[in-house]
């Protein structure tokens, strides 16, 4: 006797998605679809630059209508095979997603426009922009999906794609940088997956709005301390916070420098969001009673970062330890959990994922001129190419977080919540961190740039200056006219804090404890 057919109706969406409902989704299918079209052109390497370029541009394109969507009508939602949440696998973007996903975009536009110069053939016929595009692919499923568990998939694609980038050159220092990095962020991944499975025992469920549901109403059979600490040691290693750090040193010298400009802006940040989501959306408790450990790794990465700058000679290691202050303020941001605190390390990603792409930009750019990446052996860059010196001067400014460039705006955010509890030396952290900063690009702008070469310079008086200049003129546009984006972070924040529209989005007739 056949089994009677059941009626799944009430389980399903049958509404048309909205237009605004298939923005969440069409830039990952873009990257997919761009990354299978480079490698059927895989022959035509001159066109490749040009179709990965035209792409990035419409994905910069289709981010900021996203955006724009979220500012207007709040986040929004879309769901796989229209089964309703949380069965269905959820796409929903906040105006913290939309963000993150827009400055993603325009960091990697930059370095694709600058790989077209740093990128030879070989290396794109070993596959360079079909596995920028698969980067593109995770980081953007990253910063849109609404399930915990995809969020563990999209790491696994931004790894494969970061895998191939690291090895594109086949050089022994590669692929001794890529091993390092393999290691540490499979370690990484293998202790989220085991949080992952956690949370599925402990709630039932991976959908973030049900999990915010949940989480409200005490619906856990596991302790969330537990969960807690496994989240946060593992985002921290992907992070590349203290005392997790050294691998980043010592291996994004190691691949070429439009590869190490696009991790530097784009995969820690990743880490950073999801650390975001998880901990000040979902478990603010347990957030807040880890906040001393977060707060003690995130004044350490700050100071690591800002004397391993001081004691480099190498300029792409000196990037490196660059990029590790940077996680420092922002997970001083997440460890104040309050709302200057969660703008400000929200702010802080977002110019860090432009000026770390800029500052890789720059290096590979001065090492073009000086033939190498010495400090001891660097000088006469002004006299040979003063716009290239005036972009890195203004660059170096914002990375140090001096006025009036972007890098003053978190830090002064950060430096004021901080005071406004009492953490006074948490405050002088930031300051030192800033100081010392300064200090080591200073150095670098002395000797590199405004000491007289000693000797004729092999490498090109000029080049490279327009993918730099890109990102230093929205550097400085945010760090000159900030009320916009002071005005978005502060809204993305309070909407992270509350979860309120982010869970209304996806269950829209729920009305939250």
């Amino acid at each position: 006797m056949a089994a009677p057919i059941q009626d799944l109706s009430a389980a399903m969406n049958l509404t048309a998605p909205t237009t605004a409902g298939w923005l969440t989704i069409l830039p990952v299918a873009l990257c997919f679809s761009l990354a299978a079209i480079l490698i059927l052109v895989r022959r035509h390497q001159a066109l490749q630059p040009v179709v990965a370029s035209a792409g990035l541009l419409l994905l910069v394109a289709l981010n900021a209508t996203l955006l724009a969507s979220v500012i207007a009508d709040g986040p929004v939602t879309m769901v796989m095979g229209r089964w309703l949440p949380p069965f269905g696998i959820a796409f929903t973007v906040d105006l913290t997603g939309a963000l993150f996903t827009l400055a993603a975009s325009v960091a990697a536009l930059a370095a694709c426009l600058f790989a077209s110069g740093d990128i030879d053939v070989s290396a794109r016929a070993q596959g360079f922009y079909p596995f920028l595009m698969l980067l593109m692919a995770g980081v953007s499923g990253a910063f849109t999906t609404g399930d915990v568990f995809n969020l563990y998939v999209w790491f696994e694609v931004t790894l494969i794609a970061a895998f191939g980038l690291m090895a594109v050159g086949e050089e022994a220092e590669q692929i001794d940088g890529a091993w390092k990095y393999a290691l540490m962020n499979l370690v990484g991944t293998a202790l989220f997956l085991a949080a992952v499975g956690l949370l599925y025992a402990s709630f039932g469920t991976l959908n973030m709005a049900d999990l915010a549901l949940k989480i409200r109403t005490g619906e856990s059979t596991q302790p969330g301390m537990t969960l807690a600490v496994l989240f946060l040691f593992a985002l921290g290693l992907k992070a590349a916070a203290f005392p997790l750090q050294m691998w980043l040193p010592a291996a994004y010298h190691t691949p070429r420098l439009t590869v190490s400009a696009l991790f530097a802006g784009l995969m820690t940040k990743v880490a950073l969001y999801v650390l975001l989501r998880l901990f000040v959306m979902l478990m603010p408790l347990q957030r807040e009673e880890l906040s001393l450990l977060i707060v003690i790794a995130g004044a350490a990465s700050m100071l690591t970062g800002a004397l391993g700058m001081l004691a480099e000679d190498d300029l792409r290691r000196v990037a490196g330890f660059g990029v590790i202050a940077g996680i420092g303020n922002m997970l001083a941001g997440l460890a104040l959990g309050s709302p200057g605190g969660v703008s400000g390390a929200i702010l802080y990603a977002l110019h860090s994922m432009l000026a770390m792409t800029a500052l890789y930009i720059a290096v590979a750019g001065i090492g073009k001129r000086l033939g190498g990446f010495s400090l001891g052996q660097a000088g006469g860059i002004y006299a040979r190419d003063p716009l290239f010196s005036f972009l890195c001067l203004a660059l170096f400014f914002a990375v140090s977080g001096l006025p009036p460039l972007s890098g003053f705006w978190p830090k002064a955010i950060l430096t004021k919540a901080a005071l406004d509890i009492g953490a006074w030396w948490l405050a002088d952290v930031i300051l030192l961190s800033g100081f010392l900063t300064t200090i080591a690009l200073a150095r670098i702008f002395l000797l590199a740039f405004w000491r007289p070469a000693e000797t004729a310079r092999s490498g090109p008086a000029t080049g490279g200056a327009a993918p730099l200049a890109i990102l230093v003129a929205l550097i400085a546009g945010f760090g000159l006219l900030p009320e916009s984006a002071l005005s978005l972070a502060q809204e993305a924040a309070a909407g992270l804090s509350a979860g309120d529209a982010y869970v209304g989005s996806v269950f829209p007739t729920a009305v939250p404890p």
